[in-house]
C-alpha cells in the first residue's frame, strides 16, 4: 500500500521564491513516522471463577437443574430395566459370537495380514521374514495371555461354585448382559436417551457471519467476503455460554454500528435459524461504537423460565435505593430506583401495562414511609389489592370518581408546596441539596415522606371536559417538581399522544417503560424523541411479548426488561405484608382507614378569564392572560403559559386564533389569542347547561 500523500497549502510561508515553488511541487506524507503512540493500553481479565459459581442464585439453580435431570434419567432408566435386561440377554449369542471372533483375529494378528500379503506378492523377502518374526512373537505372547485368561477364570468360576454361588450368579448375569451390550446394533442400542434434546444448533463464528451477511448490509458483506480483517470486522473473543443463550463479541466494519444490525433483526434471526425473541443484538456502552454483543438464547425470552420475584415472599424497600423488578434477556436482574424520577408506561392494550404499574406500586408499599395513590380509569379493578396500604384509591372512569381524584390532586398540590417551603428553612448542612433525602424522608416531625401516585389510564382524566385541565395542570406541576419534594408520578396509558401524555410530564419523565407500540410515533412519544431512529424500538416487540418492554432512563442505556410476573394472589399477599410494616410504622392514613379528600375550592377558568379580561378588551393574547391568571391566583395558576391557556380552552369550544396586539415596547405583532365574546358565550352554554341539569 502506498503512503497517503499531502501538498502544502498554497499560502505556505518560505524564506524563498524558489524553495516555495518546489515545496508546493513536492507532496509529503500524511503519517508522520515519528509520531508517538498513545500509550494506553487497555486489559480484560477473565474471572477466575465461573460466573454461574459466584451467584448464589446461579448455582443453585444449575444444580437443581442437574440433580432434576439425573433423577428423572435414573427413573426413567429404573423402570426399563427388566427390559433392557431381557433385550440384551437375547443379544448376548451374537455378542459371545462377536468377542470370540475378534480374540481369535487378536490371538493370530490378523490385522497385519495385508501387510504379510503385499510383501508375498511383492516377492520381497526381508520384509517378510521380518513380519513373520514378529508374528510369531505376537502369537506366542498373545497366545500365552488367552491361555492364563482362560484358566484362572475357570478356576475362578469353579472357587466361586465352592465358595459362594450367589457371587458366580451375578458375576454369570454380568458376562450375559455384557456380551448383549457388544451384540448390539450400532444403529439401534437397547438403552435409549432419557430426554430428546431439541436440535438446536451451537452457535459458532461461521454461523454469526453468515447471518450478519443474510441482513443485506453491503459493508458487512463486502467485509464478509473479503475475510473481515480489512474491513475492521473481527471476533473479539470467543464465542461462550453466557446464561440460557450464547453470547459472541465482534468489532463491525468500519462505520457500521449496532443499531445498523438491531434494525434488521427478523433478518438476522432467519440467518442465525433462531426464532425472533431469542436474537437479542446490541451495542457494549463500555467500548467503541462499532463492537456488537451478539447475544442467541436457546429459547425466546417469553418462553424462558423467569425466576420469582425476590419481595414476593419477604423483605422491605427503600424507595431511594435499587430495588429489583425483573429481568433482562439472559434473566440477569435489573433494577429501578423510583426516587427523584417521574415515571411513564406505554403500550397497547393487553400486553402488561397495568400489571408493570401495579408491580411499581408494589414496590412503593413495600416502603412503609411511603404514601401510596392508586388510581384505576379503566375501572376492572386491577389495582384493588393495593387498597388496604392507599392513602387515596379510585377506580373508574364516571364524574364522581374523576372528581374525587381531582380533590385528591388539590391535596397534593397543596402538600407540594408546603414540601417546598419546609425544605426552603432548612439548613443547607441538613438539605445540602435542597431535595428530600432518606434522612428529611425518615423524620416523621418534617413530613417528607415519599409519596407515589399512580395513573392507569391516564388520558381518561386528561381529557375530562370539565377537569381535564386542572388535573393536567397539577400532575404536570409533580412531574416537574414532585421528585425533587419526595413525590413520584407514574403515568401508564394504552394510547401515547400528545393528549394522553402532554408534553410537560412526557419531557420530564425519567424512567420510560414502552411495552409494544404499533408505530414510531407513539415509540418516541413514550421513550423520546430519536429513540426509533436510533434503533430502540417497541414495535419489534410481539403479541406474545407480554411483559417485555424498553426501560429507558435506569443507566445510560435504553434495556430490554422482562418485568416480573405477580398476579393478583400474589399481589394481595404482598400488599398485607405491606400492610403489617406500615402499622408497626404507624402509616396507614386516608383510604386504608375508610376516609376520603376534603373537598376543596377548584378553578371556574372561563369566570378567572373574564375578571382579567376587561370588557374594553376584544381578543387578548393568550400568554398574557396566563400571565394576569397567575397574578390573580398563583395557587392556581402559577406556571401557566399560554399553552396551558390553549388546552384548557379547548373542552369549552373556544378556538384560539392569530390575534394582532402590541408588546410592551409598543411593537405589533401576531400571537395565538382569544376573544372576549367567546368566554362569554361559552359561560352562556355552561349555564343553561347546568340549569337543565
Amino acid at each position: 500500500m502506498t503512503d497517503t500523500l499531502i501538498k502544502p497549502p498554497q499560502d505556505a510561508p518560505q524564506d524563498a521564491q524558489g524553495a516555495r515553488e518546489d515545496a508546493q511541487d513536492t507532496p509529503r506524507p500524511v503519517d508522520n513516522p515519528a509520531l508517538p503512540d498513545p500509550g494506553v493500553t487497555t486489559e480484560k481479565r477473565r474471572p477466575v471463577v465461573a460466573p454461574w459459581l459466584r451467584s448464589r442464585r446461579d448455582f443453585t439453580a444449575t444444580v437443581r437443574r442437574a440433580a432434576g435431570h439425573a433423577g428423572y434419567a435414573t427413573a426413567y432408566h429404573g423402570l426399563r430395566a427388566p427390559w433392557y435386561a431381557a433385550q440384551l440377554t437375547a443379544m448376548a449369542p451374537r455378542g459371545a459370537c462377536r468377542f470370540l471372533t475378534s480374540t481369535n483375529r487378536w490371538v493370530w494378528d490378523r490385522e497385519a495380514a495385508p501387510l504379510r500379503d503385499h510383501a508375498v506378492r511383492a516377492e520381497d523377502a526381508t520384509e517378510y521374514l521380518t513380519l513373520a518374526r514378529l508374528r510369531a512373537s505376537r502369537v506366542r505372547l498373545r497366545g500365552l495371555v488367552a491361555v492364563v485368561a482362560a484358566v484362572f477364570g475357570l478356576g475362578f468360576a469353579l472357587w466361586l461354585y465352592v465358595m459362594a454361588p450367589a457371587f458366580l450368579y451375578a458375576f454369570a448375569a454380568g458376562a450375559v448382559l455384557t456380551c448383549g451390550y457388544f451384540g448390539q446394533q450400532p444403529d439401534a442400542p437397547v438403552i435409549g436417551p432419557a430426554v430428546m434434546r431439541t436440535e438446536l444448533q451451537k452457535l459458532t463464528g461461521t454461523i454469526v457471519l453468515r447471518a450478519l451477511e443474510s441482513i443485506g448490509n453491503p459493508r458487512i458483506t463486502a467485509a464478509v467476503k473479503k475475510g473481515g480483517d480489512m474491513n475492521g470486522m473481527r471476533f473479539t473473543s470467543e464465542i461462550t455460554r453466557d446464561g440460557p443463550g450464547y453470547r459472541a463479541d465482534l468489532d463491525l466494519p468500519y462505520g457500521v454500528t449496532p443499531e445498523d444490525v438491531m434494525e434488521a433483526r427478523q433478518a438476522l434471526a432467519s440467518g442465525l435459524r433462531r426464532k425472533l425473541g431469542c436474537v437479542w443484538p446490541s451495542g457494549d456502552p463500555d467500548e467503541h461504537e462499532g463492537r456488537l454483543i451478539l447475544w442467541v438464547g436457546d429459547k425466546p425470552m417469553n418462553e424462558t423460565t423467569k425466576p420469582a420475584w425476590p419481595l414476593l415472599k419477604d423483605g422491605q424497600v427503600d424507595l431511594f435505593r435499587p430495588v429489583m423488578f425483573g429481568n433482562d434477556q439472559r434473566m440477569r436482574d435489573i433494577v429501578v430506583t423510583l426516587m427523584f424520577a417521574s415515571v411513564v408506561i406505554g403500550s397497547i392494550p393487553r400486553m402488561g401495562k397495568t400489571f408493570l404499574l401495579r408491580l411499581l406500586l408494589l414496590i412503593a408499599a413495600l416502603d412503609p414511609r411511603a404514601e401510596l395513590y392508586a388510581f384505576d380509569f379503566k375501572g376492572t379493578g386491577d389495582l384493588r389489592p393495593l387498597e388496604p396500604v392507599c392513602h387515596r384509591y379510585r377506580a373508574g372512569e364516571d364524574d364522581e370518581d374523576v372528581e374525587y381524584v381531582l380533590h385528591s390532586m388539590r391535596e397534593l398540590r397543596e402538600e407540594l408546596r408546603r414540601r417546598a417551603k419546609v425544605i426552603r428553612s432548612l439548613p443547607s448542612h441538613r438539605c445540602p441539596e435542597s431535595k428530600v433525602t432518606p434522612a428529611l424522608a425518615s423524620d416523621k416531625s418534617l413530613g417528607l415522606h415519599p409519596i407515589v401516585v399512580g395513573f392507569d389510564e391516564c388520558q381518561v382524566p386528561f381529557e375530562h371536559e370539565k377537569y381535564g385541565a386542572e388535573l393536567e395542570s397539577i400532575c404536570t406541576d409533580v412531574a416537574k417538581r414532585g421528585p425533587a419534594l419526595g413525590i413520584v408520578g407514574m403515568f401508564a396509558t394504552q394510547r401515547p399522544d400528545a393528549k394522553s401524555l402532554p408534553p410537560g410530564i412526557s419531557a420530564n419523565a425519567v424512567l420510560r417503560f414502552c411495552l409494544k407500540v404499533m408505530g414510531h410515533t407513539a415509540n418516541d412519544m413514550v421513550l423520546g424523541t430519536g429513540a426509533y431512529k436510533a434503533g430502540i424500538r417497541a414495535t419489534m416487540f410481539t403479541r406474545s411479548d407480554r411483559g417485555i418492554c424498553w426501560m429507558s432512563g435506569e443507566g445510560d442505556d435504553p434495556l430490554i426488561v422482562a418485568s416480573a410476573f405477580v398476579d393478583a394472589p400474589g399481589a394481595e399477599k404482598v400488599v398485607a405484608r405491606a400492610r403489617q410494616l406500615r402499622e408497626d410504622y404507624g402509616n396507614v392514613t386516608g383510604h386504608a382507614l375508610g376516609q376520603g379528600p376534603a373537598e376543596t375550592a377548584g378553578m371556574d377558568l372561563l369566570g378567572d378569564i373574564l375578571k382579567v379580561v376587561a370588557a374594553s378588551e376584544e381578543q387578548v393574547w393568550n400568554e398574557r392572560i396566563a400571565a394576569r391568571l397567575a397574578e390573580l391566583r398563583p395557587d392556581v395558576y402559577a406556571g401557566w403559559t399560554g399553552e396551558n391557556v390553549t388546552a384548557a380552552l379547548k373542552p369549552w369550544s373556544i378556538k384560539t386564533t392569530q390575534v394582532w396586539g402590541t408588546t410592551d415596547g409598543g411593537e405589533g405583532k401576531n400571537r395565538r389569542g382569544i376573544k372576549r365574546a367567546d368566554v362569554v358565550a361559552a359561560i352562556t352554554r355552561r349555564d343553561a347547561d347546568r340549569a337543565v341539569a
